[in-house]
């Protein structure tokens, strides 16, 4: 090869090598980027756990679930560590809820991201809940579907007045999963069956109210009260639990207000007692106040097959143990992988934005009982043990 080739290489190698350097930049950054969502130090008596995603509000990942949950284990055992606090990063969101976007992709690509993602997801939501060690979950901000497994199935959830909490996964084609079918049916009435089905949204003190934070403090006392959570000198449950009364107590904001659906609880008590969701619009319909006829409006717009499973799962799961009903949440996951309204859904609110899903079908009369055994079917030797 002659000199004057060799001078004609060099700007192509130089574009290679530039090339290769930007890909490594980019391989280090995505992995920087991954080690730092979330954040897992020891703290005082503590173990603290920090979803480090502002720019997603926090959502979480599978990355995520492989970090926190051997730390988690790890923390359990440690005779070191006396408690585990878990809070977000950015003051918007404690967690927005799991990427769906990410996993529905991945679907729709083939891969398996949805089944380690669901079958880790609640594997997670269960050692939380059979947790040794006293968890206190800071939820201030949005705390909606993957969020909410984070922190309900704990022993503490401290909301703030800016706490958001919803399940909307009706409007995406999924279910109020993450344990859901466990804890919506246990709350007061029939409000977890009204939560679940209109994904309405609680705000600050009335997230307390409705069972779902065992606490109240006003936010910007979160930084003094985790300071003094973190001070605590070998503490036992009572000891936390005192700390957290405290606070609790003196806050004073919105104190005197009446929980937001304390007007209308006798009447959701009524319509959401039906049996199938055909009768609750119905009940809706005959009611036709101004409340009703608003939430029927919203309960239109959700996907039918949703609706349905959603309905079922709580009947079922109000008479199960949080491990079975996860264990049926996992298979219904799966299920809705292989079906349409999930992806559809996704597509609508966080991909296209038109807010408009086209679901299929489109009509409740056209969801079967067939339709929704198939949904529930045992998965067999790919259920979800703990």
């Amino acid at each position: 090869m002659g000199l004057s080739e060799v001078w004609k290489l060099i700007p192509r190698f130089n574009s290679f090598r530039r090339t290769h350097i930007i890909l490594q930049h980019l391989r280090m950054s995505n992995h920087t980027d991954a080690a730092a969502a979330v954040l897992l130090e020891r703290k005082g008596c503590a173990g603290v756990i920090t979803l480090n995603r502002p720019k997603f509000l926090n959502a979480l990942n599978l990355n995520m679930i492989r970090q926190i949950y051997p730390q988690l284990k790890k923390w359990e055992q440690d005779p070191e560590t006396f408690l585990i606090i878990i809070k977000g990063t950015g003051g918007k969101a404690f967690c927005a809820g799991g990427d769906i976007r990410e996993v529905s992709e991945a679907e729709k690509a083939k891969q398996k991201l949805s089944q380690d993602f669901f079958r880790e997801e609640y594997m997670l939501n269960s050692a939380i809940d059979s947790c040794q060690k006293p968890y206190v979950a800071l939820i201030h901000g949005i705390t909606m579907g993957g969020g909410v497994g984070l922190s309900v199935h704990g022993q503490f959830r401290v909301a703030t007045e800016n706490t958001l909490f919803a399940m909307p996964e009706t409007s995406i084609g999924l279910f109020p999963d993450v344990g859901g079918g466990y804890f919506l049916p246990r709350l007061q009435g029939k409000l977890g069956y009204f939560l679940a089905l209109t994904g309405f949204r609680l705000k600050g003190r009335d997230v307390q109210r409705a069972g779902i934070a065992t606490h109240f403090v006003d936010s910007e006392k979160l930084g003094l009260l985790e300071e003094d959570l973190l001070a605590l000198k070998s503490p036992s449950k009572e000891n936390i639990a005192d700390v957290l009364e405290t606070y609790h107590t003196k806050s004073k904001i919105d104190q005197d207000k009446p929980f937001i659906l304390e007007e209308h609880m006798d009447k959701i008590n009524r319509w959401f007692s039906a049996n199938t969701v055909e009768q609750i619009i119905e009940n809706l319909q005959q009611d036709g106040s101004s409340f009703a006829l608003e939430q029927l409006k919203v309960i239109n717009k959700m996907s039918p097959t949703s609706l349905k499973i959603t309905l079922r799962q709580l009947m079922e799961g109000s008479s199960k143990t949080l491990q079975e009903v996860l264990t049926m949440e996992y298979q219904l996951s799966q299920a809705c992988m292989r079906g349409h309204d999930f992806h559809e859904g996704v597509r609508a609110i966080l991909i296209d934005k038109d807010q408009s899903p086209k679901w299929k079908p489109a009509d409740l009369k056209e969801v079967t009982d067939e339709d929704l055994n198939n949904y529930f079917k045992s998965l067999g030797s790919n259920d979800l043990k703990f």
